[in-house]
């Protein structure tokens, strides 16, 4: 077997009998469904409550993640908690998990430089996602990002062009999208604050979804 070659083409092979967030958790730990288990530290399974409102949806755990087995502790997830206060949506009453469970990374000197997972590890990784959302039955749906959006939306969704728009889809009540808080990172400095100004915007937007 090559570094790459993946035991199983797809991560249903490893669901629990049982669909919980307890059972969930544990069986997606052993998860060999593609080939990033091998770059991964562990898995980065959904953190949140059982019935939250709302579920975001990010691409992959990045390095903290991944150092952590938590979602969203490092950077991007920094942003996204100061986000979430601004726009009036409570963490703790939240779901959040990724696309990817496993960090998907090349070394570049001592850093561990993210890589962009392909739609082949999207699709192997899509029936942990798929009974997240079957468990915790979220009335609001946030895709954050092109990568999380174009997984559960279809290929030919664009953010750039649909984003903060509510899509009809049998995924939640309400579905939408915006853009991952690593892109306002990523943005010159010029324009951050307005960046980061508009993802709040597109978070106000949700919480009037939700009571």
């Amino acid at each position: 077997m090559t570094l790459f070659e993946s035991e199983t083409g797809t991560a249903a092979d490893f669901l629990p009998a049982t669909l919980s967030l307890p059972t969930l958790r544990e069986a997606a730990r052993g998860c060999r469904g593609c080939e990033l288990y091998r770059l991964g530290t562990q898995t980065v399974f959904g953190e949140g409550l059982r019935e939250a409102p709302v579920m975001l949806v990010g691409e992959q755990p990045g390095d903290q993640e991944d150092i952590q087995g938590r979602p969203f502790v490092g950077p991007a997830g920094k942003l996204l908690d100061r986000a979430l206060i601004e726009a009036g949506i409570d963490r703790s009453r939240t779901y959040v998990t990724n696309a990817v469970k496993h960090f998907k990374w090349e070394p570049r000197g001592r850093r561990r430089i993210h890589q962009k997972p392909t739609w082949a590890e999207l699709t192997a990784c899509r029936p942990w996602l798929d009974a997240e959302l079957a468990v915790v039955k979220p009335r609001v749906l946030v895709c954050l990002g092109a990568t999380a959006a174009q997984a559960l939306l279809g290929r030919q969704f664009r953010v750039t062009r649909q984003r903060g728009q509510l899509i009809a889809s049998p995924l939640a009540e309400h579905v939408t999208a915006t853009i991952h808080p690593s892109a306002i990172l990523r943005a010159r400095d010029d324009q951050r604050e307005a960046e980061y100004a508009a993802f709040v915007d597109d978070l106000r937007a949700v919480a009037t979804l939700v009571p």
